[in-house]
């Protein structure tokens, strides 16, 4: 008992005057932390689907009271890896506001400060690279309403032509203008982006494109005709869509389902919280 009590001791006494390391957790306010919680999910939930496209591809959320403040992935990290603290805070401008050994993508920066800047009820935005998104974006017809999951998305989906890897600052005028007031973007001959007013909406909407994208790309290679819906009944759907995930509605910005992947997260992967 001795032994241990001394022990104890040495162990104070070499911690005495030590200045204790500041974690990103303390050294930002409650509301920024848990948006870190949240895009950082966001990652991880993007990885355990199989969405990622190696280091590329970039999902971003508005830092909490702030409007030209976003906090973003460090390029060089697999999505699987990022956790809350390892996410970088940037400004609109591209001055990193956080201490980080790596840097931002730079596509990525201009297509996130694009749609921050322009789009204000858009804190969160996903841009990602999948097989069946970046197929159906090399379709001239886009999206088409031949499957349920294509009409829940459909009425948000806007589309921008491609112009080459997003570095040219004077793009951002133009993606800003192309997504208008939808919320999910076809980047034509590129990928795919959502935007929401919180992290789960965002990863809801693009995992309902998504969706609409891989059906499409199957139901077409299957070989056969594919079934054409009545306009009457498009136009019926679309507008179930509508009420279905407004205010008030079932599925209300995604709220259950955002809850129900974070539990899937904390039970199968828990280190993103950190």
């Amino acid at each position: 008992m001795r032994t241990a009590s001394r022990k104890s001791n040495v162990t104070r006494l070499r911690t005495i005057g030590k200045p204790r390391l500041k974690t990103v957790r303390n050294r930002v306010e409650g509301a920024e932390w848990q948006a870190r919680v949240d895009l950082a999910a966001a990652y991880r939930l993007t990885a355990m689907f199989g969405w990622t496209d190696m280091i590329g591809t970039h999902i971003s959320c508005r830092v909490p009271d702030t409007t030209n403040q976003f906090l973003i992935n460090p390029y060089g990290m697999l999505f699987e890896e990022i956790t809350a603290s390892s996410l970088i805070k940037i400004d609109v401008d591209g001055n990193k506001l956080s201490d980080s050994p790596y840097d931002v993508n730079k596509a990525g920066f201009t297509i996130h400060s694009a749609i921050h800047m322009g789009r204000h009820d858009a804190h969160a935005v996903m841009h990602l690279h999948t097989g069946y998104g970046v197929a159906v974006s090399a379709q001239k017809n886009g999206l088409l309403p031949i499957t349920q999951q294509a009409l829940t998305a459909l009425n948000l989906v806007r589309y921008h032509d491609y112009e080459g890897v997003a570095l040219d600052a004077s793009e951002r005028e133009r993606l800003v203008a192309d997504l208008g007031d939808g919320g999910l973007l076809i980047l034509r001959n590129h990928g795919t982006l959502s935007v929401g007013a919180t992290v789960g909406e965002m990863f809801h909407r693009m995992y309902r494109l998504e969706r609409a994208c891989k059906f499409q790309i199957l139901a077409q290679s299957g070989g056969a005709e594919t079934n054409p819906l009545p306009q009457e009944i498009v136009d019926h759907t679309l507008n179930q869509g509508r009420e279905i995930y407004s205010k008030g509605g079932m599925s209300e910005g995604g709220t259950l389902v955002w809850a129900a992947l974070k539990r899937k997260l904390d039970r199968e992967d828990c280190g993103y919280a950190v």
